[in-house]
């Protein structure tokens, strides 16, 4: 285990530093097993301080799945920088990052596995899964309708869904396979597997710097 040095910091911070903590309890112990003396013992903090920002157990496991959740969704967000306003790279970049590292990682399936557990028992988890959810597909959409209306592909709101959901699936398929097993792939072999999938779903279209199968 490692302690965390708490230093003076702003409130944000703080309790920033209090989220990575009860994460990386979650990931070594579970939802039962990440207790607040584990926890504010990662943290460096007494259990009073972690009571000044968090009711108790069950607020800050509800914190730690959002912060989990908001970070895979923007890591992927942000692998897209470079890609500018180029719709094909964007949608490429997008899911190449979902099913590469960091987002496909043990220490992320561990703690994926740890929660979704809970999620059907828990309402206020299964309202930060369901938000989650409908932005990451809410994002798939904008991507999709993006590149096909810059290649002159009528779109409707009702095929633009069923794409981004069918997307959606591929993306939790692939990624389970890398978080689980990376070392029985090639490097790049579970990213070709997805964009072939995807290129396919739109018809041709290709993401990649050839030309589109006939």
């Amino acid at each position: 285990m490692t302690r965390r040095t708490f230093q003076r910091a702003g409130e944000t911070e703080r309790r920033k530093d209090l989220i990575a903590a009860t994460l990386d309890s979650i990931s070594e112990h579970g939802l039962e097993g990440a207790t607040v003396r584990d926890i504010a013992a990662r943290a460096g903090v007494t259990g009073g301080l972690i009571r000044h920002y968090f009711s108790g157990k069950d607020e800050m496991i509800q914190a730690a799945y959002r912060e989990m959740l908001a970070g895979m969704t923007g890591t992927a967000v942000e692998a897209m920088a470079d890609a500018g306003t180029d719709p094909r790279r964007r949608l490429h970049d997008f899911i190449v990052a979902n099913v590469s590292p960091p987002i496909a990682d043990p220490k992320a399936l561990s703690l994926w596995a740890a929660f979704i557990g809970r999620v059907r028992s828990d309402e206020e988890l299964a309202r930060i899964h369901r938000e989650n959810y409908l932005v990451f597909i809410g994002i798939l959409e904008d991507l999709v309708a993006t590149l096909l209306t810059a290649h002159r592909h009528k779109t409707t709101f009702s095929a633009v869904r069923h794409l981004a959901v069918a997307i959606n699936g591929l993306i939790d398929g692939l990624w389970l396979e890398n978080s689980l097993a990376s070392d029985l792939f090639d490097e790049g072999r579970l990213s070709n597997i997805a964009l072939d999938a995807v290129e396919a779903m739109l018809g041709g279209l290709s993401l990649r710097d050839r030309e589109p199968a006939p």
